[in-house]
């Protein structure tokens, strides 16, 4: 039996700050986080990531339920956060690299766009 978006409810904590509807707005919180707050965000995610990723592919391709989104920009986040566990060091910079905010993600704030 596949898991639902209910058994995830030890990791709504992180909702709230990490899963956010555009690239823009998840790297502004990337940029400001801690150390300690990217470990935390991946040690709690990585273990659950099959599951939510086999969850979420239950829905038929754009049409994630209201209740599935946040969930979704969960897993999008991880995957921006992720290399700076596993290659930087749980830094919030790409080490011997020019400053990420020079990026600006072409499609703006607006995810539909």
């Amino acid at each position: 039996m596949s898991a639902s978006l209910t058994d995830f409810q030890d990791l709504t904590p992180y909702l709230s700050k990490w899963a956010l509807p555009s690239e823009a707005e998840r790297s502004a919180v990337r940029w400001r986080a801690s150390p300690e707050e990217f470990r935390a965000f991946y040690d709690a995610l990585l273990p659950r990531l099959d599951e939510l990723l086999a969850c979420l592919d239950e829905f038929a391709l754009g049409s994630l339920s209201e209740e599935a989104i946040p969930w979704y920009y969960l897993a999008l986040a991880f995957a921006e956060v992720a290399p700076h566990c596993e290659l930087y060091n749980d830094d919030n910079k790409v080490p011997n690299s020019f400053d990420a905010k020079r990026f600006i993600a072409a499609h703006g704030t607006n995810p539909d766009q």
